[in-house]
């Protein structure tokens, strides 16, 4: 890799696993550029709760129970 370097100690002597913390929190947060607001929303016909079906009912009646919307 050639050029500037992207991040410079100003002051302080951090050791390896320092830089290593502040490496990784900035990337973290540079790739967080992205909101909720940004991605595009999900269609409900595409949610895998949909195939998740209801309990079934049971006791008495419930024959018929299963058989009316819930």
């Amino acid at each position: 890799m050639t050029g500037a370097p992207h991040l410079r100690v100003v002051r302080g002597n951090p050791d390896d696993v320092e830089l290593a913390a502040v490496t990784a929190v900035v990337a973290a947060l540079s790739s967080a550029g992205t909101t909720a607001e940004d991605r595009p929303r999900r269609s409900t016909w595409a949610d895998p709760s949909r195939m998740v079906r209801r309990a079934l009912p049971h006791g008495p009646g419930a024959w018929r129970a299963s058989a009316l919307p819930g």
